[in-house]
């Protein structure tokens, strides 16, 4: 049998800090201390290269239980549907008016730090309802 391995999640992005420190609100994640011997991350960075500064990021789950999220800059653009989407469980155990109610409060969190809203699923025979919504940089994910 396999052992359960850690993952980290990856997004290629155009302004990793600024998509990290969305994420770190959304989810309740935290940016990890910068290396040994930097005060700050910005210290760290601006001892990069110069086509090295602020190329990345990442942020934590500070209980420790999720993923590490990592930011990385890449030339080019998001041009198509995402293949893999982040599910932000707010409404688990929830049905109806009542799931309906958390997840438009938590969209309306989510707006004003740069949040789009997309579309509302409605529940059907398979399936609770869901939002799907974009981050600051048009990746999709839901709240579920």
């Amino acid at each position: 049998m396999a052992s359960v391995k850690n993952i980290q999640v990856t997004f290629d992005c155009a302004a990793p800090e600024r998509v990290a420190r969305f994420w770190c609100e959304v989810l309740g994640y935290v940016v990890p201390p910068p290396p040994e011997g930097f005060t700050t991350w910005e210290d760290f960075s601006r001892a990069l290269p110069p086509d090295e500064q602020g190329s990345a990021f990442a942020c934590v789950d500070p209980s420790g239980g999720g993923p590490r999220l990592f930011f990385q800059r890449v030339p080019e653009g998001k041009t198509v549907k995402n293949r893999l989407h982040l599910d932000v469980r707010v409404g688990t155990g929830l049905v109806g008016a009542e799931r309906l109610a958390v997840l438009e409060a938590e969209c309306a969190r989510l707006l004003p730090l740069g949040a789009v809203r997309v579309r509302l699923l409605l529940a059907d025979d398979s399936n609770e309802s869901c939002l799907v919504m974009q981050d600051v940089e048009g990746n999709e994910f839901c709240l579920d």
